[in-house]
């Protein structure tokens, strides 16, 4: 029984000696050099910990925008669709317009769309936009291609909704982005892009394009009597500068 006691001693002091050599590395000369080693790592860990709480915030937490300020209209409403035309030469122009291929603009607008998006995908629905800010340069280019101001704002007036960030020409579509009917195609210039729907013999079309209509007087914006698609804010923002 003493013999057996004393394997099982030794045996415990053998593991205990294992535990320690692949645990964390200590100083055997005095207990008051472990506890100096001890404060450094638990200093250099809570330095860790901080510095990666730092950058977590930084990463996590972005301040709101200003009402004001223009945004990516896809970074906060990032299922909807967007076909700018004047960026290619789908457009009645039949040259490119401007540059840049994402919608910009400014935030207050933005938070409305937003709302129009989620009552529209309730119904099935989404948005497609096809023109939002518009540089004033372009603006003069199209009044240059197309001088009707029945279609096309005359840049001698100054700057337009379209050019400060707050219009919108935008559509209807299935969730999945598949065109539906509506009245006509985009820059229409014909009587049947106005919105009395009267002439309109697609029934479909005039049901979605109420929808659409509804949904956006509903959630902040006003449209322009001659053209089905086009959208204003009813919020007005001044000109500032700016570049997509």
């Amino acid at each position: 029984m003493k013999r057996r006691f004393t394997k099982i001693f030794i045996t415990a002091i053998m593991i205990m000696a294992g535990m320690t050599a692949c645990g964390q590395k200590k100083n055997v000369t005095t207990d008051d050099v472990s506890e100096k080693e001890m404060a450094n790592i638990q200093e250099t860990a809570a330095q860790e910990v901080t510095a990666q709480e730092i950058i977590t915030q930084e990463i996590t937490t972005e301040k709101e925008p200003e009402n004001d300020e223009y945004v990516l209209v896809k970074k906060y409403i990032p299922d909807i669709y967007v076909e700018l035309r004047y960026a290619t030469e789908n457009n009645f122009t039949g040259v490119k317009i401007y540059d840049f291929t994402e919608a910009y603009l400014r935030y207050g607008t933005v938070k409305k769309l937003t709302q129009v998006q989620k009552e529209l995908k309730q119904q099935g629905y989404g948005l497609k936009i096809w023109d939002a800010y518009r540089p004033f340069e372009a603006q003069q280019k199209l009044w240059e291609v197309y001088p009707d101001p029945n279609y096309v704002a005359n840049p001698a007036n100054g700057m337009k909704k379209h050019n400060l960030g707050g219009t919108v020409d935008i559509t209807m579509v299935a969730a999945d982005g598949t065109v539906i009917s509506m009245p006509t195609e985009f820059d229409d210039f014909s009587l049947k892009a106005d919105r009395d729907y009267s002439d309109i013999e697609d029934e479909e079309a005039v049901k979605n394009v109420m929808i659409l209509q509804n949904a956006m007087e509903n959630n902040g914006f006003t449209g322009y009597q001659g053209e089905w698609w086009d959208y204003s804010d009813t919020d007005e923002y001044e000109a500032v500068d700016f570049e997509p």
